[in-house]
């Protein structure tokens, strides 16, 4: 019997695709990466063609020689890595490092890692694709020369530490300009009116809004323009001029792409980028189910097609019909996201199988992994349903020469929303205009008038970021998370709430890379250079050309920039803690594990001592500050900051009120605050906060 070896990414997928090819088959795993440019130096041959030079990463010695006698072992070698070009690297890098030159080598992909996908994987097994390797190499060249070429300047100019990249660079210019404009801002007033009117015959007033005139629409910007209005609107009668009744359909979603479940899991549940996708990982890789083994509940998690597989529709149209009827199911062909290049290697995110409803599966996951597939089902459920129907009626209403209107919907058939709901879709009116006709007339009640002033636009929030960097085609789907990972442990944007605000050290390296590399956080250059790398991919660009291009001008920039820009100084934050060596007011300061307190006397005074965040509480023991604090593994806790002479401590973050019940503190979890004595068990709803 032949012996094959398949290797993938991942120890978690061993298992699972272990169970699925029988004894003749061994799995192992890479661990990612083994080969990787080396991190003491930029690590390519400028004066020779650009050859990147790859070293073996540290601390994989051991692994490569484990593999290395499983290779001796086998007759057929399967590189089975992610299904994407990243994936495709790692098994090109897997072949040199492990001598595959003379062995029988074959290159293999599942969207989903299901029984019968990596078994229909053996049976059309290929060879590397070399086009996918180069547009990988040429992005890792391209990343590597921006960093190592800029990020010693910025630690010359403003501080050490930092760093830029193409795409974090671009990311974070997005950012400083929304900041710009936020500041730039200024407010304009305007006013609405509405007519509460009761129409004949009714007893509840419905509220009608200003329009204008017959053929103008008026926006009211000022209080005199409010008054005059409001002395034309005096003694007029009104009545019901045209009503119109339709019909409106809502179509039903597309299904997830990367891009989009990052931003819903960030809008529903509350996930960061990094959350999801480290959460959809786990659900990909396996999950060991009750009466099914370890089976992958999802599709590959990097992909921005919305495409399905005949075989997948099929089945959802199959069960859906079963459990809601024929007419729930989506006829025809659903719409597509249009307009860009999409990487259409891969499907959109959806379940491996659709009768793995979450309720079947909510006992097999975590509560974070239950919250993110019933996401992705729901959605996925919803994209294969039929759209939801409307009956609306539109009323326009007469008052002199003033004109109101005032419009409701009615829900005739749910469709797709059976199983999903968009948060961000308008409540449906409650109001009823059935009984409204032409001419019907209406009893003035008041008139509610309201002054406003135009808001700035938002700050960006994680999920608003990843929308703009797909939109405007910078990076790719797995390329999104790390970015703002990044830019946030940087400390270029601080993160407060959902929002992101940018740092006067964000704002320092954004105006440099502004001034000295102007086409690196150009958002139009960055889309443009993914565009290129498309094309290598499909084999119509050399990626050696991309690169040739691009380093002259980058040379030039760094060599100007070093002779002409100006240091930049950034002030450490100072506290208000005296240091008990010297008395000078300790400042704050930033290393490996995150924020400690340093004296400003360095190197005369070396105190430093660790950097507690106060929250705001005082300890319910003692009366001291409540800390937030992190323990030897890095989870995060809350403490009196008297410890060790007082003991309070707790997971969750005290709301400084107390149990009403037992006087112990009541803890913030979600909507609501919970008695931090397990034995009293007092719950009560949170207090909205006042804006």
């Amino acid at each position: 019997m032949a012996k094959n070896l398949v290797i993938v990414e991942s120890p978690a997928k061993v298992k699972t695709i272990k169970k699925f090819l029988g004894t003749n088959y061994t799995v192992a795993a890479s661990n990612g990466h083994v080969r990787d440019l080396p991190k003491s130096q930029m690590g390519i041959d400028i004066e020779h063609d650009f050859e990147p030079k790859y070293i073996t990463i540290r601390g994989k010695g051991d692994l490569l020689a484990g593999l290395r006698k499983e290779v001796k072992k086998a007759d057929r070698i399967y590189l089975a890595t992610d299904p994407d070009r990243e994936g495709e690297a790692i098994s090109w890098h897997l072949y040199h490092t492990l001598h595959l030159e003379d062995k029988k080598v074959y290159r293999i992909t599942f969207n989903e890692i299901t029984k019968n996908a990596v078994k229909a994987s053996i049976k059309n097994a290929r060879g590397i694709d070399m086009d996918l390797v180069d547009a990988q190499q040429a992005r890792r060249v391209l990343d590597r020369m921006v960093g190592y070429r800029i990020s010693p300047l910025l630690w010359r100019k403003i501080k050490r530490g930092l760093s830029a990249g193409r795409v974090q660079s671009a990311a974070l210019r997005i950012i400083c300009d929304r900041e710009e404009e936020i500041d730039a801002f200024v407010p304009e007033e305007y006013w609405t009116l509405d007519a509460l009117l009761i129409p004949q015959g009714g007893k509840r007033a419905i509220a009608a809004q200003f329009y204008g005139k017959e053929n103008e629409k008026i926006t009211i910007s000022s209080r005199e323009q409010m008054d005059e209005i409001l002395r034309e609107l005096k003694d007029v009668t009104y009545e019901a001029g045209q009503v119109k009744k339709s019909r409106r359909v809502k179509k039903p979603p597309l299904p997830f792409t990367t891009s989009t479940l990052q931003q819903e899991a960030s809008k529903q549940l509350s996930f960061a980028p990094q959350k999801t996708m480290r959460i959809a990982q786990q659900l990909y890789e396996g999950i060991h189910i009750k009466g099914s083994g370890t089976i992958g509940v999802i599709t590959y998690l990097r992909t921005d097609s919305t495409r399905v597989s005949e075989e997948a529709k099929a089945a959802a149209a199959a069960y859906l019909e079963e459990q809601y009827g024929k007419e729930y199911v989506l006829g025809g062909e659903a719409k597509t996201s249009g307009g860009k290049k999409i990487q259409d290697a891969h499907e959109a995110i959806r379940p491996t199988d659709i009768r793995h409803t979450p309720a079947i599966l909510k006992e097999s996951l975590t509560r974070d992994q239950f919250r993110l597939y019933q996401l992705i089902w729901r959605r996925f459920a919803a994209s294969c349903m039929s759209e939801a129907r409307y009956e609306t009626v539109a009323v326009r209403i007469s008052g002199g020469k003033y004109r109101f209107g005032v419009s409701a919907s009615k829900l005739v058939f749910e469709g797709f929303k059976k199983v999903y709901q968009d948060p961000d879709e308008e409540k449906e009116s409650r109001i009823s205009l059935g009984e409204i006709k032409k001419g019907t007339a209406f009893t003035l009640q008041d008139l509610d008038v309201k002054q406003h002033f135009t808001q700035p636009p938002a700050h960006y929030t994680e999920a608003a970021l990843v929308r703009t960097l797909e939109e405007l085609g910078i990076g790719r789907p797995s390329t999104y998370a790390p970015v703002i990972t990044t830019i946030i442990s940087r400390r270029y944007v601080a993160k407060e709430g959902k929002n992101l605000y940018v740092t006067e050290l964000g704002e320092a390296v954004n105006a440099m890379m502004k001034e000295a590399f102007p086409t690196i956080v150009d958002t139009d250059f960055t889309a443009n250079m993914e565009a290129l790398l498309d094309k290598v991919e499909e084999g119509s660009v050399n990626w050696k050309t991309v690169i040739e291009n691009f380093y002259p001008d980058l040379d030039a920039a760094v060599n100007a920039a070093e002779e002409n820009l100006s240091k930049v100084e950034i002030a450490d934050e100072e506290t208000d803690i005296p240091c008990e060596l010297c008395g000078r007011m300790m400042v704050i300061k930033y290393g490996p594990h995150g924020r400690f307190l340093a004296c400003p006397g360095f190197p005369e005074c070396r105190n430093t001592k660790p950097y507690l965040e106060k929250i705001g509480v005082k300890c319910p023991k003692c009366g001291g500050e409540v800390v937030l604090r992190k323990s030897k593994k890095g989870r995060k806790y809350y403490g009196c900051e008297n410890n060790p002479d007082c003991d309070f401590m707790v997971w969750q973050r005290p709301s400084g009120k107390l149990c009403p019940q037992c006087g112990s503190a009541l803890l913030i979890k979600g909507g609501k605050l919970v008695c931090s004595n397990e034995q009293c068990g007092y719950v009560t709803e949170k207090e909205e906060e006042k804006a």
